[in-house]
């Protein structure tokens, strides 16, 4: 029995898919990396800060537990005494806490990004719902959360046993110095042993994190269908496009037909093709093609160059060099000069002409180079390109 690929999300999100997910804010995320970032910012924080915290907490301590037993102290008294100290408290502290929230802003920028999105807030009557929750418990993803869960639990836990184990030495020499001595003492073991736990996590975030951004990417997947859909929908159907290509090439011709009655001559071939140059000394270096085109396109040419009495000179292997060679509104190449110029000459000659009893002939021979002679062959005559 065959298998339907094209229902299967085999393809990579398309930037329109990440955009829209970004803006719903769906963004990889990592909470273990997270997670590491903080615990580790945090012991680095009391490393560096520590000791100056636990002093200026032991003087507020020392204050608030001094009484002075020969003045009468009010409720009010108390309540505010309070109130400054754990005022002085919360600014002993400030600097980590400031630490912590901006590692805590700057954390996502390693994963994901910053994504502020309100859609992510809006309500969901599925979320409610006890059956799909359940599920969310049971699934696999749960069960690899528990799994994550309870190797952090193992790495943290080997971790601290064998620091504990290496400073066991030390723990017991603690008894031996004063209290104060030994509280520092105390506090610094205990604050490399949390950077170490810290850092521990290291290799859950590693784990986690492609884990993560794999997740994100397989939930974005696209089947080819959405592909397609989304193509047509972003570049238009393909009926579309034809319709407006075939307005824009109407649109192009028209304009083309309306250079013809300023042209110089019209060189054809004579029925197939219909090259209309137009040259002026004083400010074109040579000849330009103001109009081309094959079988009806050259009829038109040719029957609006009779309307308003443009020379027409037949020269098929010139007009299918010309043709073959140059675009709208461009100079003819240089190996046709000698040629468009023995054309414009015999042009020139016919209008003098009027005036006059001699009638000029064209030549048989325009000297056109032999690269040239062979880009549009006779038997192309007979086909439009």
């Amino acid at each position: 029995m065959a298998v339907d690929t094209a229902q299967e999300h085999t393809e990579q999100p398309t930037p329109k898919r990440l955009r829209e997910s970004r803006d719903k804010g769906q963004v990889a995320r990592s909470r273990e990396f997270n997670t590491m970032a903080l615990l580790m910012a945090s012991a680095g924080g009391m490393l560096m800060m520590g000791d100056g915290m636990l002093a200026d907490l032991r003087q507020l301590m020392r204050q608030g537990l001094s009484f002075q037993f020969n003045r009468d102290i009010n409720s009010m008294e108390l309540v505010s005494t309070l109130m400054h100290s754990m005022a002085d408290s919360l600014l002993t502290v400030s600097p980590l806490f400031v630490l912590l929230i901006v590692v805590a802003f700057l954390t996502p920028l390693g994963i994901g990004g910053w994504s502020f999105s309100a859609k992510a807030f809006s309500f969901k009557a599925e979320k409610l719902n006890p059956v799909k929750g359940l599920g969310r418990i049971f699934a696999w993803r749960g069960l690899m959360e528990l799994m994550k869960v309870l190797a952090k639990f193992a790495l943290v836990a080997s971790v601290s046993g064998l620091i504990i184990w290496s400073v066991m030495d030390e723990l017991i020499g603690l008894h031996g110095e004063s209290l104060k001595q030994a509280m520092t003492h105390l506090a610094q073991m205990c604050g490399w042993t949390f950077l170490a736990c810290s850092c521990a996590l290291i290799v859950v975030a590693a784990i986690d994190v492609p884990f993560q951004l794999w997740q994100h990417n397989k939930q974005l997947r696209m089947t080819k269908q959405e592909v397609k859909d989304e193509s047509k929908e972003t570049d238009g159907r393909p009926e579309v496009k034809m319709k407006i290509r075939a307005i824009q090439q109407e649109m192009s011709r028209r304009r083309m037909m309306e250079k013809v009655p300023e042209a110089d001559v019209i060189i054809t071939n004579p029925t197939h093709y219909a090259v209309a140059l137009k040259y002026d000394q004083f400010e074109m270096q040579a000849p330009i093609v103001v109009a081309k085109g094959a079988d009806l396109i050259a009829a038109q040419i040719r029957s609006v160059a009779q309307e308003h009495d443009v020379a027409i000179v037949e020269a098929p292997p010139l007009a299918r060099a010309i043709y073959a060679t140059t675009e709208l509104d461009q100079e003819i190449p240089a190996g046709l000069y000698i040629a468009v110029a023995t054309i414009l000459s015999y042009v020139y000659q016919l209008k003098a002409a009027v005036y006059s009893d001699v009638e000029p002939e064209l030549p048989e021979d325009l000297q056109i180079p032999e690269e040239f002679t062979d880009l549009l062959k006779p038997d192309d005559d007979n086909h439009e390109p």
